[in-house]
């Protein structure tokens, strides 16, 4: 097999360390012909759908390739703004605010980045980014509160593929879920407090999660029990009865059975049972993309309104909010702060004996 080489660079270059964010990903542009390749390789993932492979590969291109991409395209130009995805904007107006968070802290040696598990910027170029600058102590952050095989998980694959062809491989640490983390959620309870103190308190209030086929979760992953452990912890945290909220589960895709109870079917039944206003959050989602802006605010705003309800609030996710920034930025800093020789603000130590002894190739 040939190995990816270590970059070279001379042996006084200070080893870094660096931040990856990650998040799922988003297509070039709102069209048919930039959809296809963006989901052929979604879809592709065995992560995501967990189908004989075989079987798999002919419905994929012989019928959804060829359907799909134009319907995901009409949605998507519904939510493009001028300067691209709502899901790349925010993610890396995140990166840059975090960056800026935790070189105050530790200094300006660190290096972060973001990246797509799908399309572009892709995870193995922006680890080959960062191990040319010099980094050689990794931290991934898969922007997934709550953990799932086919989203933190597959990202996690996506790292490892890429260490594969490597003949070098930096120290890694990779952060699997933070969705009981107290910063996340006091960030999600601030956001939710301000909202109604901008547009008052509605009814009801519905934690709608992404949603996957319950056989995952009678498979083990655990993501149905994060995702209803963020909601009672953020509904304590706003004194909220069990008569306040709900939590339900959105986007399912095919006919098999997927989390109950489902998002748009909750929300039509609420509407028509007399329930006139809601508000919408989704914890899932630490970014505002196609599922949150275009599903949510317009697609279930359309099914509640339609059938009787007519006050609806999506309640915007926390992007790049100061409280959010300053939830990742604790989550990173616990685990980064032993990988520094100095305390948190101060500079390292880059003396020429510490960066040669660094170097990689020096260890041997």
């Amino acid at each position: 097999m040939k190995y990816i080489n270590f970059p070279t660079y001379p042996h006084s270059s200070a080893a870094r360390i660096g931040v990856l964010m990650t998040n799922l990903g988003t297509p070039s542009a709102p069209t048919a012909q930039a959809l296809r390749p963006y989901l052929k390789q979604f879809l592709s993932d065995p992560r995501v759908v967990e189908f004989p492979r075989l079987l798999w590969k002919l419905i994929l291109h012989l019928v959804i390739l060829r359907i799909r991409p134009r319907r995901s395209a009409q949605a998507y130009a519904k939510v493009w703004s001028d300067q691209g995805s709502p899901l790349a904007v925010y993610t890396k107006a995140q990166c840059e605010a975090l960056s800026r968070e935790l070189k105050t802290r530790f200094g300006e040696e660190l290096v972060i980045d973001w990246a797509m598990r799908y399309g572009e910027p892709a995870i193995g170029d922006k680890i080959q980014s960062m191990l040319e600058q010099g980094v050689q102590k990794l931290l991934v952050l898969p922007l997934y509160p709550q953990y799932s095989g086919s989203t933190t998980g597959s990202t996690f694959d996506a790292v490892a593929a890429d260490f594969t062809q490597r003949r070098w491989l930096p120290e890694l640490r990779f952060i699997s879920n933070y969705h009981d983390n107290e910063h996340y959620i006091a960030a999600l309870s601030a956001s939710i407090e301000a909202h109604w103190a901008s547009h008052g308190r509605q009814q009801k209030l519905i934690f709608s999660y992404h949603g996957v086929p319950l056989r995952y979760l009678h498979n083990g992953d655990p993501y149905h029990c994060m995702c209803h452990k963020t909601t009672r912890l953020v509904a304590t945290k706003l004194g909220l009865s069990e008569d306040d909220y709900l939590t339900c589960f959105q986007s399912r895709f095919g006919r098999e059975p997927w989390l109950e109870p489902y998002t748009d079917k909750t929300l039509i039944a609420l509407a028509k049972r007399g329930l006139t206003s809601v508000s919408v959050i989704c914890p899932g989602f630490s970014a505002d993309c196609l599922e949150t802006l275009e599903e949510i605010d317009q697609e279930n705003r359309d099914y509640f309104l339609a059938n009787g309800g007519n006050d609806f609030h999506y309640i915007p996710a926390l992007n790049a909010s100061k409280a959010h920034i300053a939830a990742l930025t604790e989550i990173c800093a616990r685990n980064l702060h032993d990988w520094w020789s100095t305390e948190p603000g101060k500079d390292a130590d880059h003396s020429t004996e510490r960066r040669y002894n660094a170097h990689p190739y020096n260890r041997f």
